[in-house]
């Protein structure tokens, strides 16, 4: 874009130019930006929102419309996203000021609607003043800050377009609001305790509901005594309960039939968990953002040095079996309330914070639902009368070699879209059914919905379809084709053929899709080749197996399988996933190695079962052939005796991993005992290359016998796996002349094999292609589904 000749609105001097600024510019404080910079610039015109984006006319000398148009841009407000900015000279009209508009009526939506965005300091100050009249308001909010998406229901961004058109602003607030120097100028959220929403906690039936600040007093009380609390957030409720108290965090497990999953934690600030984790700067930076996600954080193998009582402990139940600590930072003013403002009484510093659900169920949005719904979970609700348009649980990220990545993709990003790297038509990707996030698209953009959940409970399956319907509206995006996995049984993609409506549907096969996700990410253009290695738990393979082991040659428009892991029987599907001992024995039995009576799972197996299963495998009954790489974890987990039963999806994976934190990973060639998988050759030219494991676990066994202690075995097998993705993509490199390799599937959401990879790989020449803003799991699968469907046709593959 190249700025106007210069304009006036004074005199046959004068210039006037419409300016179109398209992005993030709705909900941020762009107009009153825009009011302002006119005014200071003398320019004299007027601004409004439409569903293009920002629309403003400006009319003055050609010097300041020239700086005008530059200083867009450069001094754009903090959360805004300039991603163009269009101008067109028009007649001079004359006039005096410059005015904040209407938005029109019937404006298409094609602009974009900013994430909820964390309590801003200055915010934060005046909740902590006593002298402000928003002091302890639970709703404080500003232009920089607050609910955005989650409050949106439709466009232009206007407050009659928000849960907020329900609370008319007082006086008050009305002044601030049509103050062009007043950080609340228009400010769609904005809100006191005179016209705003009202905080109310309610306890047992017959009981006075408190409110207001008696509200948050007796709600802190209730958490110090060792109560669990249903927490009304932006985009959904949360169950809370001190997480120093062992037996509030042991019931709140039982309540929410958690098993051994692990809870986040909310911490008032980073120092309150500096002595329990590694806090580097990166991590810093990703906690303290306006983004405020749950972070991954690596925890010290040794407790830090400082003095008794100096900061708070979280109880063993909290994380049980995780190499991280997930926690995340206050992010709305009930959040800060909840944890005390300096001069409160003393209460909880650590709170764990989980989705107000049922394992497996959708997150609570509805008030009368809260109800309901945690009726059994929680001893009191500290809930609002502003609704949740939007369903939108907390994102997930970790940082890996320096580098944020992204777990859940959801508060705090979505629905920012992913640009792509070519125009597609309007296109519907539905996902997977695990992590299920679906994605509209169309000319270069990619919308990724929020984190759905899995799709095999039938609310889950409800708030997939109203999602997609209010994404649709809010992006205007009318899909004339979709996207679905491969796997005939999958609920999401049964949704896309029932609701096809003649349009066509493209089936992708599941690592496909996890590799384009990568190139799309990286908007490698149509035509791009890459060496993919996916590895992932299940994946419906082309000849029927469940892969998840697999080295794929691949462009957007098709891929060639180079290499994979060794097939080995899958014994009765999920009850393998949710006992790993029989994924070892499975293993066991495929490698030639002995059920020996001191192997781990074979200890861990019934007898009974135990003899069930070795018929099961002989007979091949219920027996699908898998290549999967999750499920090698799971056996070498359970063959180290780190997990034998899983109560969470890659509870023994992540077990693991954090075994192998707890030792350093082998460097290659400096461990004489090192395992190694055989990299065979295919049985017929141009069938793919199979990665034995069977000589992996013929050492592990020996290191067992050889009193091994787990954290060895697993730091050995992590540096083998290693090695096979740097051993089979050399090959593939020399067969096929490709250097780019992209790593992708849920496997790689583990920092330690993520890390051991790309550092291989780049020694040996290779650019790596890792997620950073897309889940590199299944929460990621739609944007490759939609790469293949709508960039395939034009090249790739």
């Amino acid at each position: 874009m190249t700025p106007a000749s210069p304009t006036t609105a004074a005199g046959p001097e004068a210039e006037r130019r419409r300016v179109t600024v398209r992005g993030v510019v709705q909900g941020v404080g762009f107009r009153p930006f825009v009011h302002t910079l006119a005014t200071s610039l003398e320019l004299s015109g007027h601004v409004a929102n439409t569903g293009d984006g920002v629309v403003a006319e400006v009319e003055g000398a050609p010097a300041a419309v020239a700086r005008f148009c530059e200083r867009l841009v450069s001094d754009a407000p903090p959360l805004a996203l300039v991603e163009r900015v269009d101008q067109v000279a028009i007649a001079p009209t004359g006039g005096a000021g410059f005015a904040i508009g209407p938005s029109p009526r019937t404006a298409p939506a094609r602009t974009l609607v900013p994430p909820d965005t964390a309590t801003c300091a200055d915010c934060l100050a005046e909740l902590a003043d006593p002298g402000d009249r928003r002091h302890r308001h639970p709703f404080i909010t500003c232009t920089n800050c607050g609910p955005r998406y989650t409050i949106v229901t439709g466009l232009p961004y206007d407050r009659e377009h928000t849960t907020m058109a329900r609370f008319p602003m007082c006086a008050d607030c009305a002044r601030e609001y049509t103050d062009p120097g007043d950080r609340r100028f228009h400010a769609q959220p904005v809100a006191c305790p005179a016209c705003g929403p009202r905080l109310v906690l309610l306890t047992g039936p017959g009981d006075a509901p408190a409110t207001g600040g008696a509200a948050v007093a007796a709600a802190r009380r209730l958490l110090a005594a060792g109560g669990l609390l249903a927490v009304k957030g932006l985009g959904g409720y949360h169950l809370a309960c001190d997480a120093a108290n062992a037996a509030a965090v042991a019931e709140l497990r039982r309540r929410k039939e958690r098993g051994g999953k692990p809870f986040a934690l909310m911490a008032r600030t980073p120092e309150d968990v500096a002595h329990l984790v590694h806090l580097g700067p990166e991590e810093r930076r990703a906690l303290t953002g306006a983004a405020r996600p749950i972070v991954l954080l690596r925890r010290r193998r040794t407790p830090a040095v400082r003095a008794p009582g100096d900061a708070p402990e979280p109880a063993g139940g909290v994380a049980p079996g995780s190499p991280d600590l997930g926690v995340m930072l206050p992010y709305t003013p009930v959040h800060h309330l909840l944890l005390g403002l300096p001069d409160d009484p003393p209460g909880p510093r650590l709170l764990v914070m989980t989705s107000g659900n049922l394992a497996g169920e959708p997150i609570v949005t509805g008030d009368r639902e809260a109800l309901d719904r945690l009726g059994g979970l929680a001893d009191a609700w500290l809930t609002h009368d502003r609704p949740i348009q939007v369903p939108c649980d907390d994102s997930v990220v970790r940082v890996v070699d320096g580098q944020e990545t992204v777990l859940r993709r959801s508060r705090g990003h979505a629905p920012l879209p992913v640009e792509l790297p070519a125009p597609v038509a309007p296109t519907l990707a539905v996902g997977g059914d695990l992590k299920n996030a679906f994605c509209l698209a169309a000319g270069e953009r990619a919308w990724l919905s929020a984190h759905v959940g899995d799709m095999d409970d039938l609310g889950t399956q409800r708030v997939f379809e109203g999602a997609e319907a209010a994404l649709e509206d809010l992006t205007g995006v009318r899909p004339a084709a979709l996207a679905a996995d491969l796997h005939p049984a999958y609920r999401s993609a049964r949704w896309s053929v029932r609701h096809a409506a003649g349009r066509p549907v493209t089936r992708v096969q599941h690592h496909h899709a996890h590799i384009a996700s990568a190139m799309a990410e990286h908007r490698l253009p149509p035509g791009s080749r890459v060496i993919g290695v996916a590895f992932d738990g299940t994946g419906y393979g082309t000849d029927g197996a469940v892969w998840g082991g697999e080295f794929l040659i691949a462009g957007y428009g098709g891929f060639t399988r180079h290499a994979h892991l060794g097939y080995v029987p899958l014994p009765g599907g999920d009850t393998a996933v949710r006992r790993p001992y029989r994924m070892a024995l499975a293993h066991l039995r495929a490698a030639g190695i002995p059920w020996d009576a001191d192997l781990p799972p074979v200890a861990a197996c019934p007898p009974g079962e135990l003899k069930l299963l070795a018929r099961q495998l002989e007979r091949g009954v219920a027996c699908v052939p898998t290549s999967s790489m999750g499920r090698l974890f799971d056996a070498v987990s359970a063959l180290a005796g780190v997990c034998q039963s899983a109560g969470y999806e890659a509870q023994a994976a992540i077990e693991l991993e954090a075994a192998a934190c707890d030792g350093a990973l082998p460097e290659p060639g400096a461990d004489a005992d090192a395992y190694a998988f055989a990299l065979r050759p295919a049985h017929r030219e141009g069938d793919a290359l199979t990665a034995d494991p069977g000589p992996v676990l013929a050492a592990v066994v020996r290191d067992l016998r050889a009193a091994a202690p787990p954290r060895l075995i697993a730091a050995r097998f992590h540096a083998a796996v290693a090695e096979l993705v740097r051993e089979a993509c050399r090959a593939a490199r020399e067969r096929y002349r490709l250097r780019t390799v992209a790593l992708s599937g849920g496997v790689f959401a583990n920092a330690v094999l993520s890390s051991a990879c790309a550092q291989r790989l780049a020694q040996d020449g290779f650019t790596v292609l890792r997620h950073r803003r897309v889940p590199p799991n299944d929460g990621g699968l739609a944007l490759g589904q939609l790469a293949v469907a709508a960039l395939g046709p034009t090249g790739g593959g």
